[in-house]
């Protein structure tokens, strides 16, 4: 239970500091408020797709960037909050080493 405790936190830790290098790069570069910030980096993060229409250039190169990454990180965090339940279940079912005699 401690593992997967600290999975998950490792997990939401992650994926906020994520959340947040989305907010601020929808701030910074597209110039929206930080509510809409954080309404189009939490759509990107969870494969919806944005909200706002963005119009610069670098905007919208950070937008397709983001996307991209968002599912490497999606994928990457789903990872930390499955690997204990694995390691438990190649304990439980005893795949984790050589059968010993």
């Amino acid at each position: 239970m401690r593992r997967l405790a600290y999975s998950s936190l490792l997990a939401l830790f992650s994926l906020a500091v994520w959340l947040l290098l989305g907010m601020f790069g929808y701030h910074w570069l597209a110039g929206l408020p930080w509510l809409d910030a954080f309404l189009n980096a939490s759509m990107i993060v969870g494969g919806m797709g944005p909200v706002d229409l963005l119009t610069a250039p670098a905007a919208k190169l950070f937008a397709s960037l983001y996307a991209i990454f968002s599912g490497v990180i999606f994928l990457g965090i789903f990872g930390l909050l499955l690997a204990p339940v694995f390691h438990r279940f190649l304990h439980r079912f005893h795949l984790d080493s050589e059968e010993k005699s």
